[in-house]
């Protein structure tokens, strides 16, 4: 057997298994951990016989970790060592160690939350951070402390990151193994940035070509997604058609296990592969034979949008950890070389680590399994990183829409009996209620079919162009259609096999509809999952929707749905920034369908409430959908609360600027805030913006009486409504401590502002001949001077007027004076005349 560098690190390994009941295992990507740490501990005596669990977190990893396991004992998956991923299984009753992938494990433990017969639990690859990971953990910590004593459960966290001493603390300061692994030297070189709007694909097959050309052995080319590793290989293919020693092999989770395997396994003798791969060959897997690896420094990730409760795809850069961890695959063999296609400058502004996934994720799945594990508040769990509030709340809110949770008498969350029956299908929440409303409705079948289509990639999509958006044509390629991946097309047969398996063994009344053929239960159906994007058309036959969440979409002009009055949106994408989203997958719907079926998701409500196309308040009967109306019945005049309550609510929507403002009423707000600041015993009110906005309730509604149309808000006295605010006797003193004018020693009442601090006084410089002392209003404030010239420009700002007359003055006179020879400059200004005229004007 091939010594690795974990070997010399596999006696620790064991010592301290044997003396601690958690420990950490630090060791780098291809220092043999996942082939090497199983096999070593499986006699160890500790364990007493009972199984070992490695959890890793994707299905193609599990299944080549279990493959090369079984390989050197010499034996087929399913034997000592098996494993479960989402639709196959290799156990037996021999099986000792288990492969699993995370989202098992959770299911695993919901079933056995002490895992009984099982010895050890390993978390491969956690640094990864994925949501089942680290639920997976979660629950096997407060399962363990709650039901397992003896034989005890131990924990072994294996990851590549470079510091693992937060996960052991997590453990309860788990002891640390570390392996220093063996890594070659690489030598990086960088490409550049790309130009604006270049493509991906034409740079990377531009640096492949180099690469053969300057390097040998096989080539690593992370790329972000499939759609970006077909159309590279169909430009390879092209590009390099007479070249018979060349393979290439795209390794993604969608491929057959065959096409996996055809790109994991070393070349032939004498032959060069091209893998082509996403970010599932950065850490999990371990491919033969690389000695270059060029990086597009892209990687596509899924991240939950709370604005708009929406998962969307995301394409970005990679952290530098990534980056690292894909250079280090050129230096397993010998030295090696990675191409970069960006700059050193673009490598410097890199994040440092890729974000944990409960960071971004959709947590609705994690909320039911919560539930359905008994906790109503993650808090009573230890995790490395919390589900953040308001991300787990949103997850709650569609819970509790869906039916599947419930607030019971003492104020705790809780699954109803729906829900129980929604825990037990391994698929997200939205497809679970799908799945069992297709129970009830018996139209199982066809709910198998949606929920397994909306659980992989859309089968018929060309990131380059604009398809028709219709799930029913993913219906009719996935049960008589050609064309497209045929590996896809039967996976998504076998989950459809696997979810009808699951659901009809649930316990649900239902009345099987008559006419289960007709194409308008796909909307149906689809409504089930996701009652928040149920759409309606802005205008008949256009492109523009609101979906029931109040969300704007819209379709491609050519989408034959464009003249459908009513969608279910399955999936859409978006710029970042956007307020209108694309529709991507969506069904048509039948709004009779509300009457019936769909039924629950209608409210009636009586609604008091401004209308934007006509400018007017108006009062009816609706019965809606979220935010969307299906029927106004008009009602009677409403309220005098109602009607005000609406008139406020459209001030706090478009903001004061509604009302009729004036400088009048600037001046005198600015003259009360100026008080405000200074008064000690905070008797004058706040009217500022934030505070008049919070309280239109007290100040405004009693007013609002004559307003029906938009242009009825000029009618309103806004100045006497405001001053009404300030009671006596702050009036009075307002015109004292914070006047309007202040007379200067030139005689005149010059306006003071009060929107700057300190207020703004500004005057000629000829006015204030004589004076030494700074003007001062209320509370001791001396005004900012603006000094002006005979232009009214500013010559010098001051708050010191006798330090300008002994300091600056001279020299301002001397710059002016033949500027403005009309204007009196005395060489002493304390003893001069103030004035506001010329010298030939004041005679």
């Amino acid at each position: 057997m091939q010594p690795l560098p974990i070997d010399t690190v596999l006696p620790e390994l064991r010592y301290t298994l044997a003396r601690h009941h958690e420990a950490v295992l630090e060791a780098p990507p291809g220092a043999g951990k996942t082939t090497r740490v199983p096999l070593a501990l499986l006699d160890e005596p500790w364990l007493q016989g009972q199984k070992i669990l490695m959890l890793e977190p994707r299905r193609l990893a599990a299944r080549a970790a279990a493959e090369q396991l079984a390989r050197q004992l010499g034996e087929k998956p399913g034997e000592t060592v098996g494993y479960r991923v989402r639709l196959d299984n290799r156990v037996s009753q021999r099986t000792r160690i288990e492969v699993v992938t995370e989202g098992i494990l959770t299911r695993m433990l919901q079933s056995d939350p002490a895992l009984d017969g099982v010895g050890l639990l390993i978390f491969d690859e956690f640094h990864e951070r994925s949501l089942d990971a680290d639920l997976g953990l979660a629950l096997a910590l407060q399962g363990r402390e709650l039901l397992r004593e003896d034989p005890p459960l131990k924990l072994l966290v294996m990851s590549a990151t470079l510091d693992g001493s937060a996960i052991a603390g997590l453990l309860g300061d788990a002891p640390i193994v570390r392996s220093e692994g063996r890594s070659y030297p690489v030598h990086t070189l960088y490409t550049g940035a790309a130009e604006n709007g270049e493509w991906i694909e034409p740079r990377i097959c531009r640096v492949i070509d180099q690469a053969l050309a300057e390097q040998n052995g096989s080539l690593l080319v992370f790329l972000p997604g499939q759609g970006e590793i077909r159309r590279v290989q169909s430009q390879l293919e092209e590009q390099l058609g007479d070249r018979n020693e060349i393979i290439i092999a795209p390794l993604y989770g969608d491929l057959s296990l065959e096409q996996q395997r055809r790109a994991i396994e070393p070349a032939p003798a004498g032959m060069r592969k091209i893998v082509l791969s996403t970010a599932i060959a950065e850490t999990s897997l371990t491919i033969e034979g690389i000695e270059v690896v060029i990086d597009s420094g892209l990687a596509r990730h899924a991240a939950f949008d709370p604005a708009s409760g929406m998962t969307r795809l995301h394409t970005s850069r990679v952290s530098a950890a990534s980056a690292t961890q894909r250079a280090g695959r050129a230096g397993r063999l010998g030295p090696g070389t990675c191409y970069r296609l960006w700059s050193p400058g673009q490598q410097e502004q890199l994040t440092p680590f890729t974000a944990p996934e409960m960071q971004q994720a959709d947590l609705a799945p994690l909320a039911l399994a919560l539930l359905a594990w008994g906790v109503d508040n993650p808090e009573e769990l230890s995790w490395l990183d919390p589900p953040p509030r308001a991300a787990w709340q949103q997850a709650i809110d569609l819970l509790l829409r869906l039916g599947a949770c419930e607030t019971s008498p003492t104020g705790q969350l809780r699954l109803t009996a729906y829900g129980e029956q929604m825990a037990q299908l391994p698929t997200h929440p939205r497809l679970a209620h799908l799945l069992l409303t297709g129970v009830e409705l018996g139209l199982l079948p066809l709910a198998a079919d949606i929920a397994a289509l909306l659980s992989e990639r859309d089968p018929l999509r060309d990131p380059r162009h604009d398809n028709s958006s219709d799930l029913g044509l993913r219906l009719d390629w996935l049960q008589r259609g050609r064309g497209g991946s045929q590996a896809l097309r039967q996976r998504i047969k076998q989950l459809s096999a696997q979810y009808r398996r699951i659901a009809q063994n649930v316990d649900i009344d239902g009345h099987a509809v008559a006419d289960a053929d007709h194409p308008r239960w796909i909307g149906c159906l689809l409504a089930a999952a996701y009652p928040d994007r149920i759409a309606q058309t802005r205008k008949s036959g256009g492109q523009h929707y609101r979906l029931a969440g109040g969300r704007g979409a819209e379709l491609s002009v050519s989408d034959p749905l464009c003249r459908t009055p009513w969608l279910v949106v399955a999936e859409l994408s978006s710029r970042q920034g956007d307020a209108r989203d694309r529709v991507r997958l969506a069904s048509a719907l039948d709004p009779a369908l509300f009457d019936r079926q769909l039924g629950a998701l209608v409210s009636t409500e009586e609604r008091v409430e401004w209308d934007e196309t006509q400018q007017r308040l108006i009062a009816e009967q609706q019965r809606r959908v979220g935010e969307l109306v299906l029927e106004r019945t008009p009602l009677s005049p409403p309220s005098k609360e109602a009607r005000n309550q609406a008139l406020l609510n459209l001030v706090r929507k478009k903001g004061l600027g509604l009302l009729p403002w004036n400088e009048e009423i600037d001046l005198w707000r600015a003259r009360v805030a100026f008080c405000r600041e200074h008064d000690r015993q905070q008797s004058w009110p706040d009217l500022s913006d934030t505070a008049l906005l919070d309280s239109l309730e007290q100040w405004l509604a009693p007013w609002l009486d004559p307003i029906n149309h938009i242009n009825h808000f000029a009618r309103l006295d806004l100045t006497g409504i405001l001053k009404s605010l300030l009671p006596w006797p702050l009036p009075q003193q307002l015109d004292e401590l914070a006047p309007e004018r202040i007379r200067v020693p030139s005689g005149a009442r010059l306006s003071i502002d009060y929107s700057q601090s300190p207020p703004v006084l500004a005057v000629k410089l000829q006015e204030m001949f004589g004076c030494t002392t700074t003007p001062s209003i209320g509370y001791g404030v001396r005004l900012k001077l603006h000094l002006l010239s005979p232009a009214r420009r500013p010559l010098q700002v001051t708050q010191d007027l006798e330090g300008f007359w002994q300091n600056a003055y001279q020299e301002v006179k001397k710059e002016m004076k033949g500027r403005y020879p009309k204007h009196p400059w005395p060489d002493d200004p304390l003893q001069a005349p103030p004035t506001a005229r010329t010298k030939k004007a004041g005679g």
